[in-house]
């Protein structure tokens, strides 16, 4: 079966792409909810019925197993998703779990105690949605003692990088990091805690102290994905990629050249 991949827009193709490169074989579906991007300014409630209207669809297309690569919906919805939700035979997968366990090298059916991993600080660049939820300090507290997280809400980035506006989006960026490093001045780790951010990445370590290590989703969460169909093989299934979205698909496919670079042609969902 198809593995789906759920975002609220485009950011979701860079987890995409990397998985494409890390799976080259599997078959994928990606649904882009362009309708409603972005969903990091949204309240808590309408990010988390977006996010469960936007896998029921991938769960239509034959996707038994959904990656969420949208951090907002991961940070907000997931966890209740998978409690709550989820019919037995389904499974929903988050962007947050893979970081947490390749910043604390810890796996996460360790459920010993948290330990003191190496790990003190660590700023977190993230949307509005995401920052607010505190979900990633409270999921890396549960394995790492004594780590501070310092979380910035990117306001505007995303709109930036979607619109191809490169100066807009550097300067976003300076202005951000330069926030952040009032608070914690020298971060031991930089997570880039939104998959749009890949593409300003080399805006990111140069704004930050060269000695701070900046970790992005997208080849974390592909290795992740790989590891887990591997171990869950039913999941898994050879076959190409089907591009859907809630928007123009037109119009969808055009940004979407322009935010990767390459020609992708998105359907109607």
């Amino acid at each position: 079966m198809p593995v789906g991949v759920f975002d609220s827009g485009l950011g979701g193709l860079t987890i995409l792409r990397a998985a494409m490169k890390k799976l080259p074989d599997q078959a994928f579906v990606y649904y882009g909810d362009n309708a409603n991007t972005p969903y990091g300014s949204k309240i808590d409630a309408e990010i988390y019925d977006l996010t469960t209207s936007g896998v029921t669809r991938l769960f239509d297309e034959g996707c038994d197993l959904v990656i969420l690569a949208c951090n907002s919906a991961s940070a907000v919805a997931l966890h209740d998703l998978q409690v709550n939700w989820l019919e037995d035979d389904k499974r929903v997968l988050g962007v947050f779990v893979p970081m947490i366990e390749e910043l604390t090298r810890r796996d996460w059916g360790d459920n010993s105690p948290p330990t003191h991993t190496g790990l003190h600080d660590v700023a977190l660049f993230a949307t509005p949605a995401t920052v607010a939820s505190g979900a990633f300090e409270r999921e890396l507290k549960f394995r790492a003692r004594d780590v501070e997280v310092v979380g910035e809400p990117c306001v505007g980035l995303v709109a930036a990088i979607e619109e191809g506006d490169t100066l807009a989006a550097e300067a976003l960026v300076d202005a951000h990091v330069a926030t952040l490093l009032e608070t914690l001045p020298n971060p031991q780790a930089a997570v880039l805690g939104c998959t749009h951010y890949p593409l300003v990445e080399a805006r990111f370590r140069a704004a930050l102290p060269a000695t701070t290590r900046v970790l992005m989703q997208p080849n974390i969460v592909a290795d992740s994905l790989a590891d887990y169909l591997q171990r869950h093989s039913r999941f898994a299934e050879q076959g190409g990629v089907t591009y859907l979205t809630s928007g123009n698909p037109v119009e969808v496919s055009r940004s979407a050249q322009i935010f990767l670079g390459q020609s992708i042609r998105f359907n109607a969902a």
